[in-house]
């Protein structure tokens, strides 16, 4: 009983080790990113042996409800959460900051900054002045509260939503609106030992770090792939591709590979448009641009069509994806580049079917016509035989033709062609 005994309490250290888990929040604050942190939370709720979570965040703002979501999670963690801007050079800008004062432990790395929480329609859209009001009014309290419940600076919180402020790290730590300055994470948990911390229930836990396990949380696969084509680059290309993919489908059936390939881009692109914010009429002009081509190839607008083409085309790219955030919209250069090509590549393939069209047919009874050829009997009004293009035809001549003399087809008639002489 004894030996037993002994072993529990030399394998009790063990059994209440507990871990630090690491969740790295980079790119705007989108539904993925929310969905990731709330998932991830889930997770060592139901684990139940974190000792402290730490939020590795870069950000430059995002969606209210994904960041009201992503703080929700973390006042119920139940264990210290902690939100570090990181590495060098990062922000937690707009909705960062409100992250970032939600945290139990607020920590900056050298170099970083934070603030600049204005609100604004994610759609680059003007709010209606008295609805601006309510909405700043909302997020001021909003703030406020958070930094009062985690005894944080008010007004400097209340500055940087009202009057847009950013705050260095060194501000932020001489104001008070975060806790310690760490060069990485590692340093942070460093300086987090023995501290003692309030969490939104008001229990206190002082922390003690020392052998714990650190455990990165890690987006699904699912979660990357969906992270990587909602990219606002990436999105649009996968958007110009797939039509490019379908026009070249629609104007020379048949090809197979082009219409496959542009179908499951346009898809991709469907579905990065559902987390992007999207100005709509700019898709309908960018899809208008694609029926004004296609109409200048069936109607023959003479260029004008193909003009109106590209103008809807350009405009529609840059009202597309139309975000006050500029990691949330594609590069104007990237849109111009594309504009050009997708612009080039649609009036190339538009001159080839104008050729194509208007190209002198050289099979079946029409391609005959204007062809030399020998009369091989004597041709009169009613009959006559030539011998043209390597082939016996019936032929007509309004005036008498002899046999063996060169003729040339004018024009054919239920298979009769019609000739005249050449030569004396």
């Amino acid at each position: 009983m004894k030996k037993v005994l002994g072993l529990m309490l030399f394998l009790l250290p063990f059994w209440l080790q507990g871990e630090i888990y690491v969740l790295r929040v980079d790119g705007p604050v989108d539904t993925l990113l929310e969905e990731y942190v709330v998932d991830s939370f889930k997770k060592m709720q139901k684990a139940g042996d974190a000792r402290l979570v730490v939020i590795e965040m870069d950000t430059p703002g995002g969606f209210d409800t994904s960041m009201r979501s992503i703080i929700k999670a973390m006042l119920n963690a139940g264990v210290p959460v902690a939100v570090f801007v990181s590495p060098k050079g990062a922000r937690a800008a707009s909705a960062g900051f409100f992250i970032l004062l939600a945290a139990d432990l607020a920590a900056m790395a050298p170099g970083t900054n934070t603030g600049a929480a204005h609100p604004v329609s994610v759609t680059g859209a003007d709010i209606e002045k008295t609805m601006k009001e309510k909405v700043t009014n909302d997020a001021v309290s909003y703030v406020k509260t958070l930094a009062r419940n985690h005894r944080r600076d008010e007004e400097m919180a209340a500055k940087a939503v009202s009057e847009s402020r950013s705050y260095t790290a060194e501000e932020c730590l001489k104001g008070g609106l975060v806790d310690l300055i760490a060069v990485d994470t590692k340093d942070l948990l460093g300086r987090l030992q023995g501290k003692t911390v309030t969490l939104a229930d008001g229990k206190e836990i002082t922390l003690d770090l020392r052998g714990e396990k650190v455990v990165p949380m890690k987006m699904s696969e699912r979660q990357k792939f969906l992270r990587t084509i909602t990219n606002p680059n990436l999105a649009y290309f996968l958007l110009i591709f797939g039509l490019i993919g379908l026009y070249i489908e629609f104007t020379h059936p048949g090809g197979v590979i082009p219409g496959i390939l542009g179908g499951i881009s346009l898809l991709l692109a469907f579905l990065a448009f559902q987390v992007l914010p999207i100005n709509y009429v700019g898709l309908f002009l960018i899809l208008l641009s694609v029926g004004f081509f296609i109409a200048e190839i069936k109607v023959q607008g003479f260029g004008i069509l193909g003009v109106g083409g590209i103008v809807s085309f350009v405009l529609g790219s840059i009202m597309l994806i139309n975000s006050p955030i500029p990691e949330m919209r594609p590069a104007m250069p990237m849109i111009i580049t594309f504009a050009f090509c997708f612009a080039c590549i649609l009036l190339f393939l538009t001159w080839k079917v104008f050729q194509a069209m208007k190209r002198k047919k050289d099979t079946g009874a029409e391609g005959i016509i204007g062809e030399l050829g020998v009369a091989k009997t004597d041709i009169e009004p009613r009959q006559g035989k030539v011998f043209v293009h390597g082939e016996w035809w019936n032929a007509v001549s309004e005036n008498f033709i002899p046999a063996g003399s060169r003729v040339r087809v004018e024009a054919v008639e239920n298979l009769v062609l019609k000739v005249t002489k050449i030569g004396g």
